[in-house]
């Protein structure tokens, strides 16, 4: 077996692994959460940086189109989240993004993140900030995130965190693994309203 061989060969048995330890009841939290936010018709705001914010847009159009919600990104829209990183800094940008979004307590965020927002260690600033906001006006906060799940899982209503199983493939599995929640999520039959294109044809 060459070197390459055996990566994806552990890279492989690394996902099956988490697969195994995903916490079923906590995906469950975050159905009952996501069914509750749209009864009472209010928006879901999707949070991530880097890869986990192609993961938010990814979801904002799945739960749009497959399950009724009202859905948004602030990274979907780059000319506004670099206009507000130049001109008040990266930290704060989620958080006025809300406020401008008039966030609310019928509302509900949902972080994609690799590590949930830490301050001491100065990363993912703006995630810590902007659930600070959701706080402070009482709308909900859901998580997929990774390791101890930083400040997200402390603050969160309800949040899954990925298990690490290789410390060197940290977010490279927590990307994936948030990816593969949220079509867990979108296709499930409390949350789905709509089949997919492959799903609704008849051979």
């Amino acid at each position: 077996m060459t070197a390459a061989d055996a990566h994806s060969a552990r890279y492989l048995a690394e996902a099956a692994e988490i697969l195994s330890r995903l916490d079923v009841l906590s995906i469950e939290r975050l159905v009952e959460r996501l069914v509750a936010l749209r009864e009472r018709g209010g928006r879901l705001f999707f949070l991530g940086v880097g890869g986990s914010a192609a993961n938010a847009s990814h979801a904002v159009n799945d739960f749009r189109v497959l399950a009724g919600f009202e859905a948004y990104t602030p990274t979907d829209n780059v000319a506004e989240i670099t206009a507000r990183t130049n001109d008040e800094g990266w930290p704060s940008v989620f958080a006025e993004w809300l406020r401008v979004s008039r966030l609310c307590e019928r509302d509900l965020v949902f972080v994609l993140s690799v590590g949930g927002g830490d301050l001491e260690q100065d990363v993912s600033t703006n995630i810590v900030r902007a659930l600070e906001h959701a706080r402070d006006v009482g709308a909900a906060i859901v998580g997929i995130v990774g390791r101890d799940g930083g400040f997200t899982a402390r603050a969160a209503d309800a949040c899954v965190v990925i298990p690490t199983v290789n410390p060197g493939a940290i977010t490279p599995h927590v990307e994936a693994f948030q990816a593969l929640l949220c079509h867990l999520l979108v296709s499930h039959p409390a949350i789905q309203l709509r089949a997919g294109r492959w799903e609704s044809r008849r051979e």
